[in-house]
């Protein structure tokens, strides 16, 4: 069954009449794309009391038809430019209270918005399509277990695949033709490939490094599959497994563990992270673990919630999170293992597959 964009709209609109408003515009494009399934962008969405329309132009007229059947529309051509296009639609719907998108539109585009409707009374509103974003439906959490399955079958062939000359870049790249390959549109984000030392980076750019030059490499990655993510981070051995690897991966791991264990709704975000962070502390690694433990992801590779020391939330069901504790020690390399981890009412479910114990990260190169 595919996503109730109708549905959510209405839940929408629920949420913009307690903002104080009767109409509003939807500007960010992913917030466009979860609302109608539109994938297309430069397109605003006027949300309405009682229906809806796509304000867009004549690029996407086929595709309007395609990804949204019977959506209302205004289709605005090359002659004039988009701002003023969109102040003419607003002008014609008569909104009387309207609410704005704050933290998505520039402070020109609201100026030019609030000038053009003087009898328009406007109403900032920040978050309110990402607070739906953040709870999954069923079609969401099923497109992105497809997402996590291919970058699993993608990562499956590089392993299959290492040799000591490779390149962190020629993996990088490896990665995103395997999971084209299987059926994603690319990756959700630029694959990180760090051999040994550069592993200390938490995000560091693949570089011309070979395997062959250290024993482990650190790999984090994922697909986009229907416009949604996954996002997920394996060490591999490629030689002996150094003792020092084996002692801080099993604080890694250990903490991982400790995370998910805390997950379930209603859980505060705070609490799972502070369970990992309390294992990592008590191996007197503290400081060598300096971002947060996960986030939310799905049309974005970062969304709400976020699992922090700074986090103020709860997790509720239909949440998917990205569980990643990390330590990184300059010159000698970095750890972190991720999962992305689904909420639910009793408990979580840990919706990668990957092996995690060490002994199954070993390549036999």
């Amino acid at each position: 069954m595919g996503p109730d964009h109708s549905q959510r709209r209405n839940r929408l609109r629920a949420l913009v009449r307690k903002a104080g408003a009767r109409y509003a515009l939807v500007a960010d494009v992913c917030n466009v794309t979860y609302l109608t399934g539109f994938t297309g962008d430069s397109s605003y969405l006027l949300l309405g009391p009682d229906d809806d329309l796509l304000i867009s132009d004549s690029r996407y007229e086929i595709q309007l038809d395609e990804e949204c059947p019977g959506l209302d529309r205004e289709i605005r051509t090359s002659r004039i430019n988009p701002a003023d296009f969109t102040v003419q639609v607003l002008k014609k719907a008569r909104p009387g209270t309207l609410a704005l998108e704050a933290h998505k539109l520039t402070k020109a585009a609201w100026d030019q918005l609030v000038e053009a409707l003087p009898s328009t009374s406007v109403v900032a509103t920040t978050g309110l399509v990402e607070e739906l974003r953040a709870i999954k439906d069923e079609s969401e959490i099923e497109t992105i277990r497809q997402s996590i399955r291919i970058s699993e079958r993608a990562f499956e062939v590089i392993r299959a695949q290492l040799t000591p000359d490779q390149t962190e870049l020629q993996i990088a790249h490896n990665l995103e033709h395997q999971i084209r390959q299987f059926g994603g549109s690319g990756c959700s984000f630029e694959p990180i490939v760090g051999v040994g030392s550069r592993g200390a980076l938490p995000h560091g750019q693949p570089s011309s490094m070979r395997i062959g030059e250290a024993p482990f490499v650190l790999i984090d990655w994922g697909a986009r599959y229907k416009s949604y993510a996954s996002d997920l981070t394996r060490i591999l051995v490629t030689g002996k497994i150094p003792a020092k690897l084996r002692r801080l991966y099993e604080v890694v791991l250990s903490a991982q563990r400790a995370a998910i264990a805390r997950i379930r709704d209603g859980a505060e975000e705070v609490a799972v992270d502070r369970a990992a962070r309390d294992v990592i502390h008590a191996a007197r690694l503290g400081k060598r673990f300096g971002h947060g433990l996960g986030h939310g992801f799905g049309l974005q590779i970062h969304e709400s919630p976020l699992v922090s020391p700074s986090a103020t939330g709860m997790l509720r069901s239909g949440m998917v999170i990205t569980i990643e504790p990390g330590v990184y020690l300059p010159g000698w390399g970095g750890i972190r293992i991720e999962d992305d981890v689904l909420v639910t009412a009793s408990g979580c479910e840990v919706l990668s597959t990957l092996p995690r114990e060490l002994d199954d990260c070993v390549c036999d190169l």
